[in-house]
């Protein structure tokens, strides 16, 4: 076959099938009597294997090695197990990577959802000097909402005024301190509270910060602005404390990565609501 033939079955482009040949990568192929390339079926699967293993991550002239490797030889499954679960673990991660972001992106559109229902709820109302309310409610409010109330303290200042409490109560947790002083903030003595303290009491924002995935997230009575953060809990990672301690700094991080936009939003959303004339 033609090189022109051999790049369309192999999906890639004439000049890149010369480039190889150039490089080294691809064996240069006999030549007919009027001086043309001619290809077969053994430069067609070389070439393919090739190109599969350029997808993979391996440069020009180490694909082409390979693929030597595998064609001489016959051992493919042999020299490609080591590549194939390397990139498969890459893959996991790229994945994991892709499902974090998008539940970032959701609650980034719920959270400008819930600004904008502040804003319009306001019509009609003089803009409030007052702080603007927030209540993070989980389970146990040892970690998550705890992590959540500290950093909106610290990143809201004056602006808001936060808590943070659960349906089951039990003990600030100690590694939620313990990250929370990496970044100068104390919360040595926090301490878990019932949602029950606070039924009943006015909120701009509630905010339940439970994994959708695996847990129920509570639901708080009274009239607010419900946002849902899907968040894992860091106290259920087992090992040793190092590991628990990298789960805890994941939490902040993630908190972090949806407060900031949230503290502006909701700070916009005060700002513009109208005053009466």
């Amino acid at each position: 076959m033609k090189v022109s033939e051999l790049a369309r079955r192999a999906g890639v482009a004439s000049s890149t099938v010369r480039f190889y040949e150039d490089m080294g990568v691809l064996p240069a192929a006999a030549r007919k009597p009027n001086g043309y390339r001619d290809y077969g079926a053994g430069e067609l699967a070389r070439l393919r294997l090739v190109v599969a293993l350029r997808r993979l991550g391996l440069a020009p002239v180490d694909a082409g090695r390979l693929a030597a490797l595998c064609m001489d030889r016959g051992e493919v499954d042999l020299d490609l197990a080591p590549l194939i679960e390397t990139q498969r673990a890459a893959i996991e991660r790229q994945r994991s990577d892709l499902d974090r972001l998008e539940s970032e992106l959701t609650d980034l559109e719920l959270t400008v959802q819930a600004a904008g229902r502040a804003r319009h709820s306001s019509e009609g109302n003089a803009v409030s000097s007052k702080p603007i309310r927030v209540l993070f409610v989980c389970t146990g409010n040892s970690a998550r909402s705890q992590i959540a109330e500290a950093l909106l303290r610290d990143f809201g200042g004056a602006d808001f005024e936060t808590f943070s409490a659960g349906t089951e109560p039990k003990g600030v947790n100690p590694f939620a301190i313990r990250v929370l002083k990496e970044i100068d903030i104390d919360w040595s003595g926090a301490a878990s509270k019932s949602v029950t303290e606070f039924i009943g009491l006015p909120f701009d924002y509630v905010i339940t910060v439970c994994d959708r995935a695996r847990q129920s997230c509570p639901v708080f009575p009274g009239s607010h602005n419900s946002l849902h953060w899907g968040l894992e809990d860091p106290a259920e990672v087992e090992g040793s404390d190092e590991h628990k301690l990298e789960a805890f700094r994941r939490t902040r991080t993630e908190v972090a990565t949806r407060l900031r936009p949230f503290v502006e939003l909701a700070r916009r959303a005060r700002q513009e609501a109208p005053t009466p004339a």
